[in-house]
């Protein structure tokens, strides 16, 4: 039966997805989500304190709770959420890792959430990991036991896996299991590969707990995060219940909210084709989108629909108000014939600012409008906001002290200090242990190989190296997969380079599914500062996003086409070639096995493709933008 949201009403900033098995929720920017998700464990903490009882929590880490354990904290700051009754079981644990690990479930959850609220120490609770195999099935069982003669679970806080387990709950596990030790999927340990600086260091097994103990629990919240997660969600909530997919179990639970981020709803029925639930009110954005939709199922351009390919296809209110088909499919082919645009940024000379994450996301994202920029006559400017250093292999810095060891020595440079440099070097490499972060001269030269192939790519582009701008912003200083949130200094050294490049264009990774995150925290702290220009009463740029690697624009949300000559892509690839840590193969590739180039140009390639298909003019490449609506993420 589907859930049935007609009698709720959904919070500021988000709304009621129909369709689902569960009650979902949609919000409008993760920090929303967060702050839903926060309210509803603190209501159920201040009730049970209110009544003397204990509050038991089962929690998960990860980067898709930080936000709302954030949020925890600022309400224990602000508003004196007391957690002096609160007990935490930790859902799952890796098999064999010290609790003092940085990868560690135990680790992280105190420093996002218990070490900075007044829970006591051993109210937070991890299965013991260490112990000898043979004993690990004791230790399952001692806390399932736990958790019993608390009363079980008041509240779960979960996410959904990427090939849909939850927990360590991996495919065809048992529904009625319990607390256990498990092997972990291949897909999962992919996944934590950046957490671990190599998919080989992962732990092969955990403790997780069961699919069983998680749906005894009283309350469960659900959260996913980014378009990565799109295709899950709508598999585990809108299909049947499988053991295949770990997470469609929750199905069954009365009191689940399924809370998402845009992104994360966007394949869902109610959110990407809500006309085949019934009556809608009809937008413009809603009529592009279901004739762009109508084209794709149809397999005709738009300017062949005709009225009974609406018919067929469930869009019979449309084509009652709004047609006849043809008045439709001119109206949506001429919407996005204006998007088609060979100079994003005007042809009067402008000041243009492109925000890379990373090192390389300005060529790999945008290279071929970099070029056009440039040819275009705008001062061009590109912000690397972070070093990058932890992407970099151990043999390319060892190779670079080496190399500069010998470069010294051929030129009588220094040589006792850069000796010194390169035993500093090794030995630090020797020592380090698998997953934990480099000493700080390491990563200083895993920096440097950066920033030198960010330099040659811009300037292959076509940029001019006065124009580079090397931010190394604060947040990203922890020499570890896990970055700290956007703070004040972050900020400013954006504030402060916006008022010091003047830009009329700013270009923004939007991509929200980054694997790393750090293109969301740069969105950010970007969008931040381009308030604090508001605030001041300074000029404020337009602001056009691009998408990172990972994703693409849909066609309906596309703004800006950018259109890519053979000649541009060939130069594109180049550029992305200055990057040689990265290509052939990088440290955190994702889940994807292309190299970069290869998605930058299927991915242009394939926009190129989507536009003919819909019979609008035939290009070689896009590259896709969307505008800034000026809301925070």
């Amino acid at each position: 039966m589907l859930a049935s949201s007609s009698s709720s009403t959904a919070p500021d900033h988000s709304r009621f997805v129909d369709g689902t098995a569960v009650t979902t929720l949609a919000f409008d920017r993760s920090g929303d989500l967060a702050a839903y998700a926060a309210a509803a464990i603190a209501e159920s903490i201040q009730s049970h304190n209110q009544a003397g009882k204990q509050t038991v929590l089962g929690l998960v880490t990860g980067s898709t709770p930080t936000g709302t354990y954030r949020e925890l904290i600022r309400l224990h700051r602000e508003q004196k959420l007391d957690f002096s009754n609160v007990k935490i079981y930790l859902l799952g644990e890796y098999i064999g890792l010290n609790p003092e690990s940085p990868q560690s479930h135990l680790t992280s959850i105190r420093h996002y959430l218990t070490d900075h609220v007044n829970i006591p120490a051993e109210n937070v609770l991890v299965p013991d990991t260490t112990v000898s195999v043979d004993r690990i099935e004791s230790v399952c069982n001692a806390y399932e036991q736990a958790i019993q003669d608390d009363g079980g679970l008041d509240i779960v806080v979960c996410g959904i896996g990427r090939n849909g387990h939850v927990v360590f709950n991996e495919p065809f596990s048992i529904r009625n299991s319990h607390t256990r030790m498990c092997t972990l999927d291949p897909v999962t340990r992919r996944a934590a590969a950046s957490d671990f600086f190599g998919e080989e260091y992962v732990p092969t097994h955990a403790v997780t707990a069961g699919l069983e103990t998680i749906l005894n629990a009283r309350k469960i919240l659900c959260l996913a995060l980014g378009e990565h997660k799109a295709g899950l969600v709508r598999e585990a909530f809108e299909g049947g219940i499988t053991d295949r997919v770990p997470a469609s179990f929750l199905q069954e639970h009365p009191n689940l909210e399924l809370l998402l981020d845009q992104p994360a709803a966007g394949m869902l029925t109610g959110i990407a084709t809500p006309w085949l639930l019934g009556n809608m009110s009809w937008d413009e954005p809603m009529i592009k989108r279901a004739v762009l939709w109508l084209s794709e199922v149809a397999g005709k351009a738009l300017l062949k629909l005709d009225d009974n390919d609406f018919r067929v296809n469930d869009l019979h209110q449309l084509l009652r108000h709004y047609g006849p088909a043809e008045r439709l499919a001119h109206r949506v082919f001429r919407m996005m014939m204006d998007t088609i645009d060979y100079h994003p940024a005007g042809r009067d000379d402008q000041v243009c600012l492109c925000f890379s994450p990373h090192p390389d996301d300005d060529v790999i994202s945008m290279g071929g409008t970099l070029i056009r920029l440039v040819e275009d006559g705008h001062q061009t400017h590109v912000a690397y906001m972070t070093s990058g250093n932890i992407a970099v292999f151990d043999h390319d810095a060892l190779r670079v002290a080496d190399l500069v060891t010998e470069y010294n020595r051929l030129f009588n440079i220094d040589l006792d200090r850069s000796a010194e440099v390169e035993k500093q070097v090794r030995r630090g490499l020797d020592s380090k242990q698998p997953g934990q972060p480099d000493c700080e001269e390491i990563q200083r030269i895993k920096g440097l190989i950066r920033w030198s192939e960010a330099r040659a790519a811009a300037v292959k582009a076509g940029c001019q190296e006065e124009n580079l701008h090397f931010l190394d912003l604060p947040f990203y200083r922890t020499g570890t997969v896990t970055k700290n949130p956007v703070g004040e200094d972050d900020v400013q050294i954006i504030y402060d380079l916006l008022l010091k490049v003047k830009p009329h264009v700013v270009f923004v990774a939007g991509d929200l599914a980054d694997p790393h995150g750090t293109h969301r925290v740069c969105a950010e702290a970007i969008f931040l500062a381009l308030g604090r220009l508001k605030e001041k009463n300074q000029p404020v740029p337009e602001v056009l996003l691009y998408r990172g690697a990972w994703q693409e624009y849909a066609l309906h949300e596309i703004e800006i086409a950018v259109p890519l000559s053979p000649d541009d892509l060939e130069l594109k690839r180049k550029a992305i070639f200055m990057h040689e840590s990265q290509k052939d193969e990088a440290l955190f590739p994702g889940s994807d096995p292309r190299e970069f180039w290869q998605r930058a140009e299927d991915r242009n390639r394939g926009t190129a493709d989507a536009y003919n298909q819909c019979g609008l003019p035939e290009y070689y490449a896009l590259e896709a933008f969307t505008r800034w609506n000026g809301e925070p993420i």
